[in-house]
């Protein structure tokens, strides 16, 4: 697909549009969150942003048990919504958990924490969540593939970060983090935030 930059970057003064490939509350205001600490805490912006869900096939298999599956699951949504949408919206956001492991001195540690990826006609981006270590007890029993579906807590209460959090830190908060660190990235070098 050709990009028209200039259409793209014409515009954003009406307002910035997002189409998600999700339906869950969690992501969608994640993603909200994220945008509205880029556009408007780092830019001084007014600019209003408007999330769209867009319905994914759901992932019955529990957590991806490696960073690169995540963001690869993450990547071929996000990029699915642009090529289904084209230029109708300014950015497509996947986002998703999931789990990555250590070796350190010779024991396996397990982390989880968000990935997110956007998709537009100017570039692609992705960015992390911060991690949090999934306590060693959880992890002893089950092996291999059992591990992503004997992990604390549950969609309705948050998920696993807010569960090992006692809710200090939510999926949504990690979906938000984890967008406005890809819009970072997406935007190094091209606007410029204000220091704070």
């Amino acid at each position: 697909m050709q990009a028209d930059l200039r259409s793209f970057w014409k515009r954003f003064p009406t307002g910035i549009e997002v189409a998600v490939a999700s339906t869950s509350s969690d992501k969608l205001l994640g993603v909200r969150s994220g945008f509205h600490r880029y556009f408007h805490d780092a830019l001084d912006g007014k600019t209003p942003v408007v999330v769209v869900p867009h319905p994914e096939t759901e992932n019955l298999g529990g957590l991806s048990f490696s960073d690169v599956s995540t963001v690869e699951m993450a990547q071929q949504r996000a990029r699915a919504l642009l090529a289904e949408l084209g230029d109708a919206y300014h950015f497509h956001v996947a986002s998703e958990g999931g789990l990555h492991s250590l070796e350190i001195h010779g024991e396996t540690h397990f982390f989880v924490h968000n990935w997110t990826v956007i998709a537009s006609v100017t570039g692609e981006a992705v960015g992390a969540s911060g991690s949090v270590e999934v306590p060693s007890r959880f992890i002893s029993g089950p092996e291999g593939e059992e591990v992503p579906v004997a992990i604390p807590g549950t969609r309705r209460r948050g998920g696993m970060i807010s569960s090992l959090t006692a809710g200090l830190e939510t999926r949504r908060s990690a979906v938000a983090t984890a967008t406005f660190h890809a819009l970072s990235s997406l935007f190094y070098g091209v606007l410029e935030g204000q220091p704070r």
